[in-house]
C-alpha cells in the first residue's frame, strides 16, 4: 500500500488502548500538530494530579498537548480551527465531538472502534463482546459523524475472541491490530481511494460498565460466568462475597466439570457451582490485597468445600 504524504494531524485519545494508534501515526511520518486528551485526573493514595496515558507519551515525544474540559467549549473550538488540519485521529478519547469540530479537518475526523459495528456501539464493547459470548470482534476506522459510532466504515480488520481472553488481552491484541490500520486508512483517504461503507444490521450499545453489574450471580450458567468474569478482568473485576462478607474478584476462570447448587464452592481450589455446570477460578483477589492464583489464595483464605456463596 502507498503511503500518502505526511499529513497535518491532531491526534485525539485518552487510554492505554490509544497510545499504539499514536505511536504508529508518528512512526509513519506524519505531523502531529496537537493531541488532546482528557484532563490530568487524581489517581492513587495521594490523589495527585495524574495525566492520562495518552498525554504522558506525548508528552515524551515532545509533542504539543491540550486538555479542554469540553470540545464544545467555543475557545476549544476555536483552538482546534486554528491548527489548519488534514484530519483528526480519534481513539477512546472520552468526549462527543460535535459538527463545528468535525468539519473542522479538510479530510474529516476519524474514528479508531474496537468492535465490528454497528454492534456493541458505545463506551465499552471490549468488555461487552466477552460478556456476551461473541466469538469474534474486530477494529474498524470509521469516518466520524454526530451521532455515537453511527459513521461509515472505511478500514475493518476481524479478529477472534479467545477462549481465554479477558479484556485486557483483547484489548491489548486490538489496540496493535487497529493502530496498523492507521498508516493504510489515511493513504487512502488521501488519495480519495477510501470508500465508506455505511452500516448494516441492527446496533447494539456498550453501555458504560456499572459496580452493581459486576456482581456475579451464580445462578446463571457456567458459560456466562466465565464470560462475565473476563470480560471484566481487570477492571472493574466481576466478585463475590466471602463468608464472612469479604469482597473477592474473580479476574480469571475457566468453565470446567461439577454440578450443584449454584454457589456451592465444591472443592478445595475453588471450583464453583453454577445454575449449570461449574467454573473454576485460576486468578482471584481478597479485598485490599494484590491478585493472587488460587492456590495462593487458599493458603491464606480457606473457602472449604461445601461452603454455599451468595
Amino acid at each position: 500500500m502507498g503511503q500518502s504524504r505526511a499529513m497535518r494531524i491532531a491526534f485525539m485519545g485518552t487510554p492505554d488502548f490509544a497510545v499504539p494508534s499514536l505511536a504508529e501515526l508518528i512512526a509513519a511520518g506524519h505531523e502531529i500538530v496537537a493531541v488532546y486528551s482528557q484532563p490530568p485526573r487524581p489517581r492513587g493514595r495521594g490523589q495527585k494530579l495524574t495525566p492520562s496515558p495518552v498525554h504522558a507519551f506525548a508528552d515524551s515525544m515532545g509533542l504539543p498537548v491540550f486538555t479542554p474540559d469540553s470540545m464544545k467549549a467555543p475557545d476549544a473550538i476555536e483552538t482546534f480551527r486554528s491548527l489548519d488540519l488534514d484530519a483528526a485521529a480519534v481513539v477512546a478519547y472520552g468526549q462527543i465531538l460535535k459538527t463545528d469540530v468535525l468539519e473542522t479537518p479538510r479530510l474529516g475526523c476519524f474514528n479508531l472502534h474496537g468492535s465490528l459495528l454497528p454492534r456493541w456501539r458505545g463506551a465499552a464493547p471490549i468488555q461487552r463482546a466477552i460478556m456476551a459470548g461473541d466469538r469474534q470482534t474486530g477494529v474498524q476506522i470509521m469516518r466520524m459523524s454526530e451521532g455515537l459510532d453511527e459513521g461509515p466504515i472505511l478500514l475493518s480488520e476481524i479478529m477472534d475472541i479467545r477462549d481465554d481472553d479477558t479484556a485486557a488481552t483483547l484489548s491489548d491484541r486490538m489496540a496493535h491490530v487497529g493502530a496498523g490500520l492507521w498508516p493504510r486508512a489515511l493513504a487512502a483517504i488521501e488519495r480519495g481511494g477510501a470508500t465508506p461503507v455505511e452500516q448494516v444490521g441492527e446496533a447494539t450499545y456498550a453501555k458504560k460498565i456499572t459496580p452493581a453489574e459486576a456482581r456475579i450471580d451464580w445462578s446463571r450458567p457456567a458459560t456466562e460466568i466465565d464470560c462475565h468474569i473476563r470480560g471484566l478482568s481487570p477492571f472493574p473485576g466481576a466478585w463475590f462475597e466471602g463468608p464472612d462478607g469479604t469482597r473477592i474478584k474473580a479476574l480469571m476462570s475457566r468453565v470446567d466439570e461439577g454440578s450443584g447448587p449454584a454457589g456451592q464452592v465444591l472443592d478445595d481450589s475453588l471450583l464453583i457451582a453454577c445454575g449449570r455446570g461449574a467454573v473454576r477460578l485460576t486468578r482471584v483477589q481478597r479485598e485490599g490485597k494484590g491478585a493472587q492464583a488460587t492456590d495462593e489464595f487458599v493458603r491464606g483464605y480457606a473457602l472449604a468445600a461445601g461452603t454455599v456463596l451468595a
